[in-house]
């Protein structure tokens, strides 16, 4: 699949690097831990001990976090599998599903689709910006058709989590 992304400055997940991390901790502590307890039992084989590798490389391949970059009229996410992007100059749908572990599901007029954590953006006032720059040019072209009382809501929750981040850190709250 051709890159569909054009060329600029991009800005991208501030947070990913603890997540890798904390994942990479996770699973080098399983393996350790199945190790050492198969070592212990007496047990251990290589048969074993590569059994045990490769679900360490399951655990972290389960537990690294998307890395969500975003630039002018683009949004991308790259799994450990695949990337996905998509215009956002020229989506279509926004969704939000879930309640506990939402996600947001956006699609443009190219029949890119890709699913994102709305955590990211709450995080990420950068990527939010340039998501809701892409948006608004989507109502302009009047493109997007679905989905725009989602990414409202979506607004103010982040603006509400920054405007009280920044009563906090100056003690008024």
């Amino acid at each position: 699949m051709a890159d569909s992304r054009p060329s600029g400055r991009a800005t991208g997940d501030r947070t990913w690097r603890g997540g890798a991390r904390l994942a990479v901790g996770c699973a080098l502590g399983f393996g350790a831990l199945t190790l050492g307890v198969d070592w212990d039992a007496g047990s251990l084989t290589p048969a074993r001990a590569l059994l045990w590798v490769a679900l360490s490389a399951t655990v972290l391949g389960l537990l690294l976090p998307a890395r969500v970059t975003a630039g002018p009229g683009w949004l991308a996410v790259r799994g450990p599998l695949r990337r996905r992007t998509v215009r956002t100059d020229s989506l279509v749908h926004v969704g939000r599903y879930g309640d506990v572990a939402a996600h947001l599901v956006l699609c443009d007029t190219l029949g890119n689709r890709l699913e994102l954590d709305p955590g990211v953006l709450h995080a990420n006032p950068l990527l939010w910006h340039e998501l809701d720059t892409g948006i608004r040019r989507s109502l302009e072209r009047g493109t997007l058709r679905r989905g725009s009382e989602v990414l409202a809501r979506l607004g103010h929750e982040i603006d509400d989590t920054n405007a009280r981040a920044v009563l906090e850190v100056s003690g008024l709250s």
